[in-house]
């Protein structure tokens, strides 16, 4: 089973996530750096186990090559894509065994056409509550650019993740959360759990300190893009776009639209 998960800083501000057994095997979510991969099995002692691809981007896919190389695992990662390297393609609907733990894969198409995440629901030591590893769809306080989908299957990819049971843990791969805190307070200046988050968030990055993982319940009180059904939010994407919004679909195109520009 999965025994622990620790975050390697890797690039300005990517995490890449380890999973880690009592046998000290280890599987890397979204390695695109394979080195601080690299120092933490040889300074942990532990064997590679798999990699876990959440969608195509080199952030996450660029040490594929070397890990591979260097210690022969298989690498899962989306069925609808060309990264190279994948020996275990995977969509909707499938699972896998990792280090003892079965992991269901969710396809969640918007960042990318290729998005996928791995849920992980099973209780462990590690997984008193479900784990989401969602890559650059769900952020803390935020969801990722739409770089190839649609706003449509962007929030049909975050209603999926909004439906998983609030308890479950948000493991993105990016340290966005003040910046993305703060276009949310934008659209929900009167939300006062936001702003009590955004207070603490201030103050972990102030102490150098990481901000994940997240919980579902936390981001459905404070994050815009799991909330385009609410009143406020609702208001923000009339204010931004000068067009009420008739439809969640229109609202988290609005405020999608201007969060690129914030």
């Amino acid at each position: 089973m999965i025994e622990t998960i620790t975050a390697l800083p890797a690039f300005d501000d990517n995490y890449i996530w380890l999973l880690r057994d009592s046998a000290n095997k280890v599987c890397a979510v979204d390695p695109g750096d394979p080195q601080p991969v690299i120092d933490y099995l040889k300074r942990e002692n532990c064997t590679l186990a798999a990699l876990l691809i959440t969608h195509h981007h080199p952030d996450h896919t660029g040490g594929i090559a070397e890990l591979t190389e260097r210690y022969s695992c298989p690498v899962y990662g989306p069925a609808n894509s060309r990264i190279s390297g994948i020996t275990r393609p995977v969509s909707e609907g499938d699972t896998l065994e990792v280090l003892g733990s079965t992991l269901t894969v969710l396809d969640v198409p918007g960042h990318t056409l290729d998005h996928i995440a791995y849920l992980n629901s099973q209780t462990s030591p590690a997984a008193a509550v479900p784990q989401l590893f969602c890559g650059d769809t769900l952020f803390a306080g935020g969801c990722g650019r739409l770089f190839e989908g649609t706003p449509e299957q962007m929030l049909e990819s975050l209603e999926k993740l909004a439906s998983l049971p609030e308890a479950t843990e948000v493991y993105c791969t990016h340290e966005y959360t003040q910046a993305n805190l703060r276009f949310a307070k934008a659209c929900e200046p009167a939300n006062t759990e936001l702003s009590s988050r955004a207070v603490a968030v201030d103050a972990l990055r102030a102490a150098n300190e990481m901000t994940l993982p997240s919980t579902l319940e936390l981001e459905l009180a404070t994050n815009p893009f799991l909330r385009c059904k609410e009143a406020s939010v609702i208001a923000a994407a009339e204010k931004f776009s000068g067009v009420r919004p008739a439809t969640p679909v229109e609202a988290f195109a609005a405020i999608r639209a201007r969060k690129d520009e914030f």
